[in-house]
């Protein structure tokens, strides 16, 4: 007399077997971060970086001083790390600001 099992993936009388299901997940893979950079000039005005600091990364007054600073005193800085389209976004927005104002200020992006 042949063996029957229930349904945890034994055989049965046939010979056939019972699997299981599994259901495959996707996973979505992380955006890569890109760092937005400010590039110290010597003719943009200290309190302007500081006000597009403010403005475009949200930062408070002693952050942004912060970050100024350091640009100003390593030629370099990094405003924040973002995804490709919000960093380039961001870059943009700066970068036209201080067109509009007639600063040389330089902003870039770059994988983090």
């Amino acid at each position: 007399m042949a063996e029957r099992r229930g349904g945890n993936g034994g055989t049965d009388e046939d010979g056939g077997g019972t699997g299981l299901a599994t259901r495959t997940r996707t996973r979505t893979k992380q955006p890569t971060p890109y760092r937005v950079l400010l590039l110290n000039d010597d003719y943009t005005p200290m309190e302007f970086v500081v006000l597009c600091l403010q403005r475009f990364f949200r930062m408070n007054m002693e952050e942004a001083t912060r970050v100024m600073l350091h640009v100003h005193q390593k030629g370099v800085g990094v405003c924040g790390t973002f995804s490709y389209e919000v960093a380039e976004t961001k870059v943009t927005q700066v970068m036209d600001f201080a067109r509009q104002n007639q600063h040389p200020l330089q902003c870039t992006m770059e994988k983090a």
